[in-house]
């Protein structure tokens, strides 16, 4: 009983409260909490001061076909970005007295009349910066390629004034394109705009793609515009950027073909943006539009939809502007802001070889020269199919290296002599041995400029190419035999030694003894290709046929009054070209 006693007592020691004490000294601590956390509120409810903020909010009246007609914005600006009440963005676009015509920059098929349009106070802008590089986006800055959206520090308005005149260098420096025929014939510089034509399928979107090749590492970012392109135009594009490692150092901005308009209204303007945020950083751009004739018609069909008045074509009547306030924004920066350059490839589609249509006229006026490809160049397999007669570039010269410039400076003017005296020949006129010996010169230069697609030809390359045509290296090799001539010339390319490349690399002129030493290797690769007379005039008859020239029999028992002189057929091409080549 006395154990029992004992174990009770304990467990009711146990089981005793604490003292009172330790009650007394908790319940102070708590109070003063509450009185604290109150004190807190009072003073931050007396701060508190209710700011009331003024909001636009309209109504949708009318929407189609990617336009919508809103109301109750009186304050909204030309311009401006609203946001309708399902997150869909678009562009104030007419501004009347009672409602305004917004283009509409997304899919628009459940935005019905009566819902909510805000005004957001900002215009259009674009995110920007070097995360962009490797990505596929829209016009928004949304991914396309299956990738989180890139994160941005910086966003730059899609229309931006351009550069002063007095900010811009002068176009001194050459873009390589890797193609023969135009960095010898049509040479482009860094900063030029240089447009390229023609009709559907001759090959404008590979040339531009090409250059975007040929840039790998040499510290040119591009960016690529495909404008109303189809889906799988641009696939394609995309997995031949990729496959050349091209895509690391380029931006491809996308409205596909079933895009909305507007997306195809804005997207070479947010192009522009995101290239000229590289080049005030000073990094040399390449920017390529795919191509302005959708953009142009998406712009039309904008303007009609908004009952604006129709003109020639029934384009807009600041149709020219729309694309003159865009090109004006390639540029060559000046040293003191930077020195960076935007060289602009826009692509215009001809239509039955019609250059003197109402959108090429426009686009060549604005433009620093043009790149024309001819089809009946295409059809005969002579690639890239640029009609060098009418093509130009009004830099010239000056976007060349001095190596280059001195063994293809004469190449336009043989080349456009050639062309006419080949015309001559094909109705069977009787010439001359001096015009034969032209014609047969002229053929081989043709085929030295051919070139497969995305197979870029480097500057040293080039050089040797011209210079063994120029001095007529190639006068004796079959036409039949022209390709694989060419391809072991350029193999020998790599013998060239280390000094002349860096003196061509550099834009030093190459002395005689180096002309002698890159010519001796040309020789020496060439040799084994030589023919006598009799083989190469056999060659030049079975070919006749591939190069649209008839056979070329020289009759000597014929007067002499019956031979046409080379001088005199080739004078007005000579006329032509004289400044063109200077």
């Amino acid at each position: 009983m006395k154990k029992q006693g004992e174990i009770l007592a304990m467990i009711k020691h146990i089981n005793q409260p604490k003292s009172s004490v330790t009650s007394r000294a908790e319940i102070p601590s708590l109070e003063a909490q509450f009185k604290k956390t109150f004190a807190d509120i009072q003073v931050a409810s007396k701060e508190f001061k209710m700011q009331l903020g003024l909001r636009e909010v309209g109504n949708v009246i009318h929407n189609a076909n990617g336009i919508a007609i809103v109301s109750g914005l009186p304050n909204v600006g030309y311009d401006e970005l609203v946001r309708f009440s399902n997150g869909l963005l678009g562009i104030a676009f007419n501004i009347d007295e009672v409602t305004a015509g917004i283009v509409l920059l997304g899919h628009y098929w459940h935005l019905r009349a009566g819902d909510e349009v805000l005004r957001t106070g900002r215009v259009m802008d674009v995110p920007v910066g070097e995360h962009l590089l490797g990505r596929v986006i829209n016009p928004l800055g949304e991914p396309l390629d299956g990738i989180a959206p890139p994160k941005a520090k910086t966003r730059l308005p899609i229309e931006r004034p351009a550069t002063a005149i007095m900010d811009r260098a002068p176009v001194t420096t050459p873009l390589q394109t890797g193609i023969k025929v135009i960095d010898a014939l049509i040479p482009i510089g860094l900063g030029q705009r240089e447009l390229i034509l023609g009709d559907r399928q001759t090959g404008k979107t590979a040339l531009a793609i090409d250059t975007i090749v040929n840039q790998r590492g040499k510290d040119v970012l591009c960016v690529y515009c495909a404008i109303g392109q189809r889906g799988s135009s641009v696939a394609k594009v995309i997995a031949t950027l990729r496959q050349h490692n091209a895509l690391d150092y380029t931006v491809v901005v996308v409205a596909a073909g079933d895009a909305p308009p507007g997306l195809s209204y804005i997207a070479p303007y947010a192009a522009t943006s995101i290239a000229e945020a590289f080049i005030e950083a000073g990094r040399d751009v390449l920017i390529v539009y795919d191509d302005l004739t959708q953009h142009a018609r998406a712009y039309r069909e904008l303007s009609l939809l908004l009952k604006r008045p129709p003109g020639r074509e029934a384009f807009p009547g600041d149709i020219f502007y729309l694309h003159s306030r865009l090109l004006e924004r390639a540029t060559h920066l000046s040293k003191e802001l930077g020195g960076g350059s935007l060289t602009a490839l826009p692509i215009i589609e001809t239509e039955a070889q019609d250059i003197s249509a109402y959108i090429p006229t426009n686009l060549i006026s604005i433009t620093d020269g043009q790149i024309y490809l001819s089809p009946a160049l295409f059809e005969l397999g002579i690639l890239p199919a640029v009609d060098v007669g009418k093509s130009v570039s009004r830099v010239g010269g000056k976007a060349q290296r001095k190596a280059y410039r001195s063994v293809a400076s004469n190449l336009k003017l043989t080349y456009a002599q050639f062309e006419e005296l080949e015309s001559f020949s094909r109705f069977g006129a009787r010439v001359d041995q001096a015009t034969e010996k032209i014609i047969a010169h002229g053929q081989r230069v043709r085929m030295s400029l051919k070139q497969a697609e995305c197979s870029p030809v480097s500057l040293s390359e080039q050089i040797l190419l011209l210079l063994a045509v120029k001095e007529g290296l190639f006068d004796t090799v079959p036409l039949l035999a022209m390709s694989e001539a060419e391809q072991h010339l350029l193999k020998a390319a790599s013998d060239i030694p280390q000094g002349i490349r860096d003196k061509i690399e550099s834009d030093e002129s190459i002395s005689d003894d180096d002309g002698e030493m890159i010519l001796k290797l040309a020789s020496n690769a060439l040799a084994e290709f030589g023919t006598d007379k009799t083989d190469e005039k056999e060659t030049l008859e079975s070919s006749s046929d591939r190069t649209m020239v008839t056979s070329i029999a020289t009759n000597k028992e014929q007067e002499p009054t019956d031979e046409v002189p080379a001088v005199e057929l080739s004078t007005k091409a000579t006329k032509n070209i004289s400044e063109t080549s200077e």
